[in-house]
């Protein structure tokens, strides 16, 4: 077994990892502990339960990713020009994935919510509390985009909670046809959802 100080980092790294490619429910305990390098005993002093790990696995993951999207997000930025980035940062960032494992992944909260949500009262709250967080920055770019008089949105909170179901839609899709070309096609997806001028986005 590895260092004792880094044992839970690599727990949560490999859940992660795991359950993206695969499924929460194909993976075990086992498998988790196998690939992060640590024994059962060590498993079970950071965490009660594969429930609370994947949580704290899903969090963990979106902590890290914070970071990236406040720049791309940022207010300094033209409203329709964060979306731009974002679609761009997308495309790259699972490109990437997909050249470590071998086909297009999608969006594991979207992945992993779908799967056990509904069975799993702590994955699912940590799925909606993600969601919430990813769609306030939607929601901060429309709402700078309708002040400046770019879109017109009766319901902004709606809005932003639809175009992040759309774009989690084609993650979802990419990763099932394995087609990372399918994330190139957001911009315009967007441009037509949000009734914008061609190239707007």
């Amino acid at each position: 077994m590895g260092r004792v100080s880094d044992a839970r980092e690599r727990l949560l790294k490999a859940t992660l990892e795991l359950i993206w490619r695969e499924s929460y429910g194909a993976v075990t305990v086992d498998a988790i502990c196998e690939r992060a390098g640590v024994k059962k005993g060590s498993f079970y002093y950071f965490f009660d339960s594969k429930s609370q790990l994947t949580a704290e696995a899903l969090k963990h993951h979106w902590d890290s990713l914070r970071p990236l999207y406040d720049p791309i997000f940022s207010p300094s930025v033209p409203p329709l020009e964060r979306f731009r980035r974002y679609f761009d940062f997308l495309y790259q960032r699972h490109a990437d994935l997909k050249t470590k494992a071998g086909r297009v992944l999608g969006c594991p909260f979207f992945s992993v919510g779908c799967e056990v949500t509904k069975q799993d009262p702590l994955v699912g709250e940590a799925v909606r509390g993600i969601i919430k967080s990813k769609t306030k920055y939607f929601e901060s770019a429309l709402r700078d985009a309708q002040a400046e008089g770019l879109i017109h949105v009766a319901d902004i909170p709606a809005q932003a909670q639809a175009l992040f179901a759309y774009v989690d839609g084609v993650l979802g899709q990419a990763r099932i046809q394995n087609d990372l070309e399918l994330i190139r096609t957001l911009p315009e997806g967007v441009r037509r959802f949000l009734a914008l001028e061609p190239a707007a986005v």
